[in-house]
């Protein structure tokens, strides 16, 4: 669970952070907050807080392990390490995604409330007449606008389960039918799932989504196989819809400050004629792609 040299970090390292923050959040503890009985006159402990062992013992690591972690030694825990000594010390959200980076690990996945995405909603409806969506850490659909909907694809349409961009890109006849440069795009796309298994790893979640997809598309399948990795750039993708025309679209993606783990896809018109064909889609109050069968 955890493994390393051992020798202690220099003052200031990630390590000796990570010490610092075990124990600070130790002593700020009692015993009875974490459902043990002290021994003896609690006012007599000579240890502020939590000892060692207790966190240890609770955590179901081993107390040498613990002990390196607190000296901020040269050794790496393991998410399921660094997972239990949060659910002990009672870390909330923000101390355990805190943990979670000095460790050197990704930020635990969290779940997403009525309110969290009626915030969200109100970015992305902002961001109209331009075309926005949110993607949580899976790539799945959290919300999107009327105009998303009505120029590339309500995801409500996709079947449930699979409302998730890699899923909408390789398997969603609708969206390939109107992408003349369906392949760069679908491989911008595969590449980036890449890159977040690259930054975790061990995601089970993204190791399934890729198992699941590869065993639906033969493109992406073989694809996948070359292991090519490619940041996001700055482009430009052609839609052609079966109501507007061809629509250029600028592409942004962004990521909010408040939870990285989201993404921002904003595609802004390329020009005032498409700017213009946009907005008459949306006056007219069509969803193309339903209404054009």
């Amino acid at each position: 669970m955890v493994s390393g040299k051992g020798n202690s970090g220099p003052a200031g390292s990630r390590h000796a952070q990570l010490g610092e923050f075990l124990r600070v959040q130790r002593a700020r503890l009692q015993p009875h907050e974490v459902g043990l009985r002290p021994h003896g006159d609690p006012a007599r402990r000579r240890t502020p807080g939590l000892r060692r062992e207790e966190v240890a013992e609770l955590s179901g690591v081993g107390l040498t392990w613990y002990t390196w972690l607190e000296q901020g030694r040269d050794v790496e825990a393991s998410r399921q390490v660094i997972d239990a000594l949060a659910r002990t010390l009672r870390l909330d959200p923000d101390q355990h995604r805190h943990l979670r980076f000095l460790a050197g690990l990704s930020e635990p996945e969290v779940g997403y409330s009525d309110s969290d995405r009626a915030r969200l909603q109100c970015l992305v409806d902002a961001v109209s007449p331009n075309i926005a969506s949110i993607y949580d850490r899976g790539f799945d659909f959290l919300v999107w606008n009327r105009p998303y909907a009505v120029t590339r694809r309500d995801p409500l349409a996709l079947p449930e389960g699979r409302r998730n961009l890699l899923w909408m890109m390789f398997t969603d006849e609708v969206t390939r039918s109107m992408m003349p440069g369906w392949e760069p795009a679908a491989r911008a796309v595969l590449s980036q799932l890449r890159e977040a298994l690259g930054r975790r790893p061990g995601d089970a979640r993204l190791l399934d989504l890729a198992a699941a997809v590869s065993r639906t598309s033969p493109e992406f399948a073989r694809w996948w196989s070359d292991h090519r990795v490619r940041r996001f750039r700055p482009a430009v993708i052609v839609i052609d819809h079966p109501v507007a025309g061809i629509l250029d679209l600028e592409v942004f993606q962004l990521r909010p400050v408040e939870n990285p783990d989201l993404l921002l896809v904003t595609q802004v018109p390329a020009n005032a004629v498409v700017a213009g064909r946009i907005a008459a889609l949306l006056a007219a109050g069509e969803n193309a792609v339903d209404s054009a069968g």
